[in-house]
């Protein structure tokens, strides 16, 4: 790909409808926050929030390039654009693009950002499968309540594990399926100074799918089950030092901001967090997994 010529193109996707379900919400009600404004904001050393209020986007920035997570609603691109230019940095000079998963509230502007920076876009397969055609297909458990997202160029398939490069920066790619069959999880390590963390932005766990759709026992997915207890161990062994989420709530990022604002340094910083995320996760998916054998 020759960057410039996705620079040229830069025009914004039309805003979709938010008619899906997410997160157990009802159709046409995506929560206001979700592309409410929030100010951008430095999360740590190079690692930076440029999402909304509801959605989270990720910038982790070198003097080569910028690696960005995420690209929220459909709606959001030129407000994520705007947050990287007032933290000082350009949008041009976003390099990659990686994704949680293809639902449209974390994907739906990926496509537009790809356009605006000429960033390549990496992904797992089944997430490269999605981009490619701009549909979730049946192995989703939500098949059927979300919108398509605007198909993506220039996809960078990744293995399970494989570390990517952008200038100076290292970001991990692990396979967390379970909400998704392609989730993916990113790790990277931020510094400031001699203090260096372990990030983690940890895939969606919540186990919520369309009605006909069950976990114990998906023909279209059936490794649901096997993909959450496969991502739940992960979580529980990774070096995790501070989590993020695709959703900040899920994490309590708000909060901790809060205790940060106030005077701790360190408020950002829980160290077991992403164990305690797991354990939510099994939690959900247990309660789950005996509602579906519930006559």
């Amino acid at each position: 790909m020759i960057k410039a010529a996705f620079i040229a193109v830069s025009a914004i996707v039309p805003v979709l409808p938010a008619f899906a379900l997410q997160a157990g919400l009802p159709a046409q009600s995506s929560p206001p926050e979700w592309t409410q404004e929030q100010a951008p904001f430095r999360v740590f050393g190079d690692t930076y929030y440029v999402g909304t209020r509801g959605v989270s986007v990720v910038l982790i920035t070198s003097n080569k390039g910028h690696v960005l997570i995420d690209g929220a609603m459909p709606e959001s691109p030129a407000m994520i654009a705007d947050h990287i230019r007032r933290i000082g940095f350009r949008v041009e000079d976003v390099e990659l693009i990686v994704n949680s998963h293809v639902h449209y509230d974390h994907a739906g502007g990926i496509a537009a950002l790809q356009r605006l920076s000429g960033a390549q876009v990496a992904a797992s397969p089944s997430s490269a499968a999605v981009f490619r055609s701009g549909r979730s297909g049946p192995d989703d458990p939500q098949d059927g309540l979300l919108p398509p997202i605007d198909r993506v160029r220039d996809i960078r398939v990744i293995a399970d594990g494989e570390v990517l490069r952008v200038g100076s920066l290292a970001i991990q790619g692990h396979f967390t399926g379970g909400h998704t069959p392609g989730g993916t999880s990113w790790t990277w390590r931020s510094c400031e100074g001699a203090d260096c963390l372990n990030i983690v932005y940890a895939d969606s766990m919540t186990a919520v799918s369309a009605d006909s759709f069950k976990f114990s026992s998906s023909t279209t997915y059936p490794r649901a089950v096997a993909d959450f207890e496969k991502s739940i161990a992960f979580l529980r062994k990774t070096p995790c030092d501070l989590l993020l989420t695709p959703h900040p709530e899920a994490s309590g990022l708000w909060g901790r901001v809060a205790k940060r604002d106030a005077g701790d340094k360190n408020g950002l910083i829980e160290r077991g967090h992403c164990s305690r995320y797991a354990n939510r996760a099994e939690t959900g998916l247990r309660t789950r997994l005996a509602r579906e054998k519930t006559p």
